[in-house]
């Protein structure tokens, strides 16, 4: 089991495993944010958090929602608008413990131009 939270502990997420690797994108939104992005079935991370502790933003063309704790700021994930099961949700990995991703490999991900991998 895995965890990340917020700054301020408001939101946890409970990760059934590791990340396989990790995405740096370069797009307008997650270079802003700073994110490093581990990729998991919706099914697999369970949010903790009091029920207003979350505020989410949509922008372009409205199929995601970047969701972020109300207190401290930290953006701790993103999930299509159109939730399921099985759909993807992308949590953010630097809300995790440092050792618990050292090792991983960061892959950089061009979501400014090309949406292919860089490397």
């Amino acid at each position: 089991m895995l965890t990340a939270s917020c700054h301020c502990g408001a939101v946890r997420l409970e990760i059934a495993r590791k990340p396989r690797k990790l995405s740096e994108c370069n797009c307008s939104i997650c270079r802003r944010y700073g994110a490093l992005w581990a990729y998991y079935t919706r099914k697999s991370v369970r949010i903790f958090c009091p029920p207003d502790a979350l505020t989410a933003y949509v922008w372009g063309d409205g199929t995601l929602e970047f969701y972020h704790c109300k207190k401290c700021g930290c953006i701790t994930h993103y999930e299509s608008v159109k939730k399921n099961g099985n759909s993807r949700i992308a949590v953010n990995a630097r809300n995790m413990q440092a050792e618990d991703i050292a090792s991983i490999r960061i892959r950089m991900f061009d979501g400014a131009s090309t949406w292919k991998y860089l490397d």
